[in-house]
């Protein structure tokens, strides 16, 4: 059984009436947010590396159709059209890294029906989760002021593989490390970590654990100082730490309590003990509000370990993503729903300065200023390129970043820029719209025939 089964079930419905009623022609989806959520003033791109994986290898073998099968309670023959179907298409995306704005497709998809059809939901999932935590990250980075963050989600994602991603996005967006060792090996992002509560609580005291812990990892450490009594543990910490000769890099972690008010009573006792090298390193239900919060009270605080409510972005858990068609055998078509209706055709996104960005037709002349985010990274169902890395994908986030309107940066109250509809694309809109109401008048309201 293959990722071809990680779909909704009608998808394959779908896909199977295609090919019975020889619907094969090259289709066009494009795949957006809708509307970015309430408290965001940007999404970043993010999820496109893992789709191109899932595409490169995706193939309907005999157990898929089995599956399928099984699931619409039908005979393995009546199936058997799906059986070998790949992906042989074209993909057009904006690079992962790169901020992006409601409207603007992520990707483009253009392929044979059933095969574009077939994949929506993979590439859904994969697109709206990862730009959603990346999203989130990026914010908390903003919060942060140039403090290092670093992820501490793995425990409470959901599941193991969302908490590789959660370390993964995290570090495209800026943050310094992961406590997610998989992650770390897997993408050459630092791995960080202290001790749990429970380390304490199985020695007789907070020195006796302390030392113990500095026998074992004889480098710089990190003590977890507010198991009982956070003054008490931190003032224990600083003794061990005096007498071990701290080196750079040691710190103490704060995971309770009002994290402001315990960080500046914590500098004053490391101070007050010869010790201003000390890091202090903050956690506990943080996320960019909190991080910006303490930054403005003037909390001493070097290190922000951010986890739980970064890694499910608790407060925008996901996108109004879609993937709608926009063009079926060389003629565009759209949706006219209320507050639904998409936008025709294949496109282009052009970004001029200021995020005055402008969504038009693929290839319209593009605006004076503009350069276009779309890139091809996919042609006859193989990658244009090598896999993105890593780096690049983190130098084009802090490149977009930068150039990011203050108003739409803002962590409270942001307001998003708004891209313009090319006179191009609106006058394509205007034509099929028109078109379809034609249909719909001759045809007594039925609709159009071909798929909307």
């Amino acid at each position: 059984m293959s990722d071809a089964m990680t779909t909704d079930l009608y998808e394959a419905t779908m896909a199977l009436s295609y090919l019975r009623e020889g619907m094969t022609a090259p289709a066009t989806f494009d795949l957006y947010a809708r509307r970015l959520p309430p408290e965001r003033g940007f999404l970043v791109a993010a999820g496109l590396e893992p789709a191109l994986d899932y595409l490169s290898g995706f193939r309907v073998g005999p157990e898929d159709v089995a599956a399928f099968a099984a699931a619409m309670h039908r005979p393995y023959e009546d199936l058997e059209p799906l059986l070998g179907l790949g992906f042989d298409g074209e993909v057009r995306a904006v690079p992962e890294g790169r901020v992006v704005l409601a409207g603007e497709p992520l990707l483009e998809l253009t392929a044979p029906l059933p095969q574009a059809q077939l994949v929506e939901t993979y590439l859904l999932g994969q697109l709206n989760h990862q730009t959603t935590v990346a999203s989130k990250a990026a914010r908390c980075v903003l919060a942060a002021q140039g403090r290092a963050v670093v992820d501490f989600s793995l425990r409470r994602t959901h599941g193991p593989q969302a908490g590789l991603q959660a370390a993964r996005l995290g570090a495209l967006t800026g943050f310094a490390a992961t406590s997610n060792v998989a992650a770390a090996d897997a993408y050459g992002i630092e791995a960080t970590g202290t001790m749990a509560h429970a380390y304490i609580e199985a020695f007789p005291d907070e020195e006796t654990a302390f030392r113990a812990f500095a026998r074992t990892h004889p480098g710089p450490v990190t003590f977890l100082v507010d198991t009982y009594d956070t003054a008490a543990g931190v003032a224990t910490a600083a003794r061990v730490l005096r007498e071990l000769g701290p080196g750079p890099g040691s710190a103490i972690r704060l995971d309770s309590g009002d994290l402001g008010e315990e960080a500046v009573r914590a500098r004053a006792i490391l101070d007050a003990a010869g010790l201003p090298e000390v890091r202090i390193v903050a956690s506990g239900g943080l996320d960019e509000y909190a991080v910006q919060e303490l930054i403005r009270s003037g909390a001493p605080i070097d290190v922000f370990a951010v986890g739980t409510r970064v890694g499910v972005s608790a407060d925008a858990a996901y996108l109004d993503t879609a993937y709608k068609l926009v063009a079926y055998d060389g003629e565009p078509v759209m949706k006219l729903s209320s507050a639904k209706a998409t936008a025709p055709g294949p496109k282009q996104v052009w970004r001029r300065p200021g995020y005055a960005d402008v969504i038009g037709e693929r290839d319209e002349l593009p605006p004076h200023g503009g350069t276009p985010l779309l890139e091809t990274v996919m042609r006859a169902g193989r990658r244009t390129a090598p896999p993105d890395t890593l780096d690049r994908a983190r130098r084009r986030f802090g490149a977009d970043l930068a150039g990011l309107p203050p108003q739409a940066r803002r962590i409270h109250h942001p307001a998003p820029p708004r891209p313009a509809t090319s006179a191009g694309l609106a006058r394509l809109a205007g034509r099929v719209r028109h078109r379809i109401e034609q249909r719909l008048a001759a045809s007594g309201g039925t609709g159009p025939r071909q798929p909307a």
